[in-house]
């Protein structure tokens, strides 16, 4: 089961004699740097963790000296080094799905003059590990790295249809839980999408998210569900009718997902 969703302080995790309480805070310190924001005092991630500011002050030295933050002294913040970039290259560059399905993502984005892009989970998040736009001048602009909701976004919700019912309930609780009063709506939308998805072998967005995107999304599944990745296919909602969706991208991005799986030597029943 992964329970990267859990913080570092709850209390089963707090009870784990091999987990590393002070390696998973400075880790906690990274994830604070969001897209478009290029700095960060103390004060900010104390704020944004939760953990006292010497902490973060003994944290964030540690990190400076290892390269994975830069310290600018005249403003007193913080910005990501190298070595997180390095870390982030490493993982690209091992992903062969992102390899072996880019071709075939660029013909379909041309195809559909939209946005083609495949991603991995993080926590409650889908994140892009590779993008690919057609040559209209409109069209979604989202690069590798780019951060989407799991439970609103036809990625995401293509993800939790290609997890086992356990990893499935897993998170569909945790789910529950960050979004309170939504729930119901949620909720009710995601099973909509698994019988999308056992219907048509795709997930359709809804507007939950955004009601000016319109897309698609096929997961592709693994045994080991930690390696399961998601495609999706959208656009601006004016372009991407839900009848073009149903009836030609739907079906043509689900076929794009069985070529690559055929090329990573996946048995197709």
């Amino acid at each position: 089961m992964n329970d990267d969703i859990r913080s570092f302080d709850d209390e089963d995790i707090a009870k784990d004699r091999q987990f590393v309480t002070a390696l998973a805070r400075g880790l906690e310190i990274l994830r604070c740097f969001r897209p478009g924001e290029a700095a960060l005092s103390n004060s900010e991630m104390a704020k944004r963790t939760g953990m006292p500011k010497p902490t973060i002050s003994r944290l964030t030295y540690t990190l400076t000296r290892l390269g994975y933050l830069n310290y600018a002294a005249d403003q007193g913040r913080y910005q990501l080094g190298a070595a997180v970039l390095a870390l982030g290259h490493t993982l690209l560059a091992n992903l062969d799905v992102r390899k072996l399905a880019r071709p075939g993502m660029q013909a379909l984005a041309e195809y559909a003059q939209c946005s083609v892009a495949t991603g991995i989970r993080d926590r409650l998040n889908m994140v892009y590990v590779e993008a690919c736009r057609g040559s209209a001048a409109v069209t979604l602009r989202r690069d590798a790295g780019s951060r989407i909701p799991l439970a609103t976004t036809a990625m995401g919700k293509a993800y939790l249809c290609g997890l086992p019912q356990d990893e499935r309930d897993f998170l569909m609780d945790h789910i529950r839980m960050h979004t309170e009063a939504n729930w119901p709506k949620i909720k009710a939308d995601i099973e909509q999408s698994f019988k999308d998805y056992q219907d048509r072998g795709f997930c359709l967005s809804s507007g939950l998210w955004d009601a000016n995107i319109s897309a698609v999304g096929v997961p592709l599944v693994d045994p080991d569900p930690a390696r399961t990745v998601a495609f999706n296919c959208g656009g601006p909602a004016f372009l991407l009718p839900r009848e073009r969706l149903v009836e030609d991208l739907g079906p043509r991005l689900v076929q794009m997902v069985r070529n690559v799986e055929v090329s990573m030597g996946r048995h197709i029943d």
